[in-house]
C-alpha cells in the first residue's frame, strides 16, 4: 500500500470512530477503572483502560483550572478542584486526573463545579505537552465537552 493509500486509510478511519463519539458510540470510561493497582514504576493502567486505548470513551468528571488561559488542553478530575494544580502541592492535587485536548479548540474553560462529559480518543502513557511542559499518563484528544 503507498504512503498516500495508507494516509487517506488513516483519515477515514479517524473520520469513523469520529462520528462514532458524535453518534453515541463512545464507550463510558469511569476514574476508577483507569488504574488497577501500583508498583516500583508507579500506577498501572486497568485492563478496562488498555482495552479501550486508542478507542473513544465518554467521561464524567470536573474541569480543573487551567495551567494558563492559552493552554490547548484542561484538566478533568474526578471531584472538583478549587486549587491551581501548578501552585499547590502534590498533596492537594488528585493523582486520577485526565488531560484533554478538545477537537479544533472548540472549548473554553469555564470556572464553576457544575460535571461535564467528555468523550474523546483515550491515549494512555507518559507524554510531554510541548507547550507547557507539563507530562500526563491519560489524555483524551480530538474531545468534545458537554454540560450535564
Amino acid at each position: 500500500m503507498s504512503r498516500g493509500a495508507r494516509a487517506a486509510a488513516g483519515l477515514a478511519a479517524a473520520a469513523l470512530l469520529a462520528l462514532a463519539a458524535v453518534a453515541g458510540g463512545a464507550e463510558p470510561l469511569r476514574f476508577l477503572d483507569l488504574y488497577e493497582g501500583s508498583g516500583p514504576l508507579g500506577l498501572k493502567f486497568s485492563e478496562t483502560a488498555t482495552r479501550l486505548a486508542g478507542r473513544f470513551v465518554l467521561m464524567r468528571g470536573f474541569l480543573a483550572p487551567p495551567l494558563k488561559a492559552e493552554a490547548a488542553f484542561f484538566v478533568l478530575s474526578s471531584r472538583p478542584v478549587s486549587v491551581c494544580p501548578f501552585c499547590q502541592s502534590d498533596a492537594d492535587w488528585p493523582v486520577d486526573i485526565v488531560v484533554v485536548y478538545p477537537d479544533s479548540g472548540s472549548f473554553a474553560y469555564r470556572s464553576g463545579s457544575a460535571p461535564v462529559e467528555v468523550s474523546g480518543l483515550l491515549e494512555l502513557g507518559s507524554k510531554r505537552d510541548p507547550d507547557t511542559g507539563f507530562v500526563s499518563q491519560v489524555r483524551l484528544i480530538r474531545a468534545t465537552v458537554r454540560s450535564n
